[in-house]
């Protein structure tokens, strides 16, 4: 490890020099002591010369006086002796202190982290998922953006960033030490922290080997760092790793990442104002996110280009053209298909196990289809719904091959992300009929088949019409567009339930199925993918499918982990049973309960189901390209005012199919 490494030599290097030095000025000592005795040169005390009272044999100084007294030779001596005392113990002590600090330091690098290999510093992997034509739906994870140097982006970027974060960043040797002390006075002046002292070394440091932990020995490791990393790259390359690491909200890091999130474009071509916001975002990335805070995010980016101007690279009148040209507002607009991109994650790990790397997850969805299914949920509930009590809703279109070309888990998934298409277990009503009736086609019934519409008693429960009255002799085609339910308890009873089951798991439901007759009522819970997954195989001629949404998985550099081939369940139903059905089904449109659902010129069929006290209003429907499906209700289970499956729900449904089928040729039902 080359930091730890360097530290550690560099103090065992030191420490050599200062244990020296200590052993030198040990043998030193004594030194002053030794001048106090008498040699002839410096303050002797020999034998009084002759002729001389009191004089000394040469020396000076020394014996006693003419009048014989001696001479006061021993203070000057002694002030020596505490003046070489007091340096040696100076010298001591500084050297033992440098000890000290030594072993501080040592301390603080002792545990630093390893920085082989910068680029590969430990992050959660990204997952990136994509609609069928390549647009972005979400990312999740710590997302990063294809690496951009100094020289890929427009000069205005770093510039930008140089301006706002470290004017003095191709000066300083890592630290900056005025710009510190210009900071410590700003913060002074304000009475709270207005300004940091970090350069974009430091920052670097502590964005790719530390935590944010708010410790002196964290300050401390980080200063360490940030010298390592001055003295083995280049500030282009410590400026180059700064803007492919920062986070700027939204769960991306880097320039291109957030570019890519806020703009729709790349890094490379980004615009003054649109390097000025991304440079503004830095200081609080959640506070300046121009998504989700447009009106601070401009008023910050205005700031951005004040100090372009201040740093001397604009002039005031570039600025101001830029300012003009500031237009935060609208970048707001969500994404769509959120909880269908929540629901390819939850299935990612079924796949291709752990993730481990950064991945790229191009699925089913439509974003055209997703975006009129949205909105036509969206303006349902806001109209109508708020009159019927209705709350809530989702909406799901598959292709016939069970690929979701669009999801719907609710009104809006800022506010809830429970996705009710595919958790909430709501019963579907009249909505399970269809794998009734085809137990009964099946068993050797047909669309013409009569049965008797009257009041009937199975074991102490007496099903009735949705509306009380009975018809008489019917036939199970207009039994399927009147949604009779006494008929669909006889064709159950004469079947059997276990019948009704085998022929509902055939065709694709999954849920759990009760054992009883009023599973022919739709007592027993589904969820909305569920069902309309199971009716896939009346609009393709038979064939049970899947419903799935990721079609390929690959890593960042291309290589492919996953690639949808084939993956349906089969036959489930033989062309014949399928046209009987279809027959009956299509009436539900053209004179049932559906005919709100009817798209004028396209052969199309459905089923309306509502559950008790009408909690839940379900249509299910399709054509020969589409099966969609659309719930609506509360999440708390309250009674809607009076909402049938062939009300809003049959109106969204049209509303989406339309959208769905522009500019597809019409095609007859298998």
């Amino acid at each position: 490890m080359r930091v730890k490494g360097a530290v550690r030599t560099a103090l065992d290097a030191l420490g050599g020099r200062f244990l020296m030095a200590g052993r030198r000025a040990g043998r030193g000592g004594a030194r002053p002591d030794s001048e106090s005795r008498g040699d002839g040169r410096r303050g002797g005390t020999g034998t009084p010369a002759k002729g001389r009272p009191g004089g000394g044999a040469g020396g000076r100084g020394g014996g006693k006086r003419g009048d014989g007294r001696k001479r006061k030779a021993a203070p000057k001596s002694r002030r020596r002796t505490w003046g070489w005392r007091l340096a040696r113990w100076t010298l001591v002590a500084g050297i033992w202190g440098f000890v000290i600090a030594l072993g501080v330091l040592a301390w603080f690098a002792y545990d630093l982290p390893r920085v082989d290999d910068v680029e590969a510093m430990t992050r959660q992997p990204s997952v990136t998922v994509v609609a069928a034509d390549g647009s972005r739906l979400a990312s999740f994870g710590d997302v990063y953006g294809a690496v951009v140097t100094v020289d890929d982006v427009p000069p205005y970027l770093p510039q930008a960033i140089l301006a706002t974060e470290d004017r003095r960043f191709y000066e300083h040797f890592g630290l900056d030490v005025f710009g510190l002390a210009r900071a410590m006075v700003a913060n002074l002046r304000a009475g709270h922290v207005v300004q940091g002292g970090s350069t974009i070394t430091q920052q670097v440091a502590k964005n790719l080997f530390l935590t944010h932990e708010r410790t002196i020995k964290r300050k401390v490791q980080e200063v360490l760092l940030a010298l390592w990393l001055e003295q083995n790259f280049t500030k282009d390359e410590i400026l180059t790793i700064y803007m492919n690491r920062v986070y700027l909200g939204a769960g991306v890091h880097g320039m291109e990442a957030a570019a890519q999130r806020y703009f729709d474009v790349s890094a490379r071509r980004v615009s003054l104002w649109q390097a000025a916001v991304l440079a503004g975002l830095m200081k609080a990335p959640s506070r300046y996110n121009p998504a989700a805070n447009p009106d601070l995010a401009a008023k910050r980016a205005r700031e951005v280009l004040g100090n372009l101007v201040e740093a001397g690279y604009l002039t005031a009148g570039q600025a101001e053209r830029a300012a003009e040209g500031l237009q935060v507002a609208g970048l707001d607009r969500a994404r769509p298909g959120r909880y269908f991109a929540d629901w390819v994650m939850d299935d990612l790990e079924a796949y291709i196990g752990r993730v481990q790397q950064d991945l790229t997850v191009v699925t089913t969805l439509d974003p055209g289809i997703q975006r009129a299914a949205e909105d036509a949920l969206s303006a349902a509930l806001a109209r109508e719904g708020k009159l019927q009590s209705v709350g809530q809703g989702a909406v799901v279109v598959l292709d016939t091959d069970g690929a979701v070309r669009a999801m719907v888990g609710g009104r809006s998934y800022a506010a809830s992300q429970f996705n009710r298409a595919t958790q909430a277990m709501r019963q579907p009503g009249s909505a399970f009929k269809p794998f009734v009736f085809a137990a009964a086609v099946e068993d050797g019934m047909g669309p013409a088949t009569v049965m008797a519409d009257e009041p009937v008693t199975v074991d102490g429960w007496s099903p009735r019409n949705f509306d009380g009255r009975y018809l008489g002799a019917i036939t199970l085609t207009d039994a399927m567009a009147r949604s009779v339910n006494t008929v669909a308890v006889k064709a159950a009873q004469d079947v059997g339930v276990d019948a009704v089951t085998r022929t509902a798991r055939r065709f694709g439901v999954t849920t759990p199925i009760a054992d009883n007759l009023s599973i022919a009522l739709g007592t027993s819970e589904t969820t909305l993918l569920d069902l309309t997954g199971a009716y896939v195989p009346f609009a393709n001629g038979g064939w049970g499918v899947v419903p799935h949404g990721i079609v390929e998985i690959r890593t960042r550099d291309g290589r492919v982990l996953y690639r949808r081939s084939g993956g349906g369940t089969g036959r489930v139903a033989p062309p014949e049973v399928v046209s009987a059905m279809n027959t009956m089904m299509s009436a539900v449109v053209s004179d049932g309960t559906g005919s709100a659902a009817d798209l004028p010129g396209r052969p199309e069929a459905g089923k309306t189901g509502t559950s008790q006290d009408s909690r839940d209003a379900w249509f299910v429907g399709y054509t020969a390209h589409y099966v969609t499906g659309v719930w609506m209700g509360n999440d708390d289970g309250t009674p809607t005012a009076g909402v049938t499956g062939g009300g809003l729900p049959a109106k969204v449904w049209q509303r989406v199919m339309t959208a769905a089928e522009q500019g597809l040729p019409a095609r007859a039902l298998p």
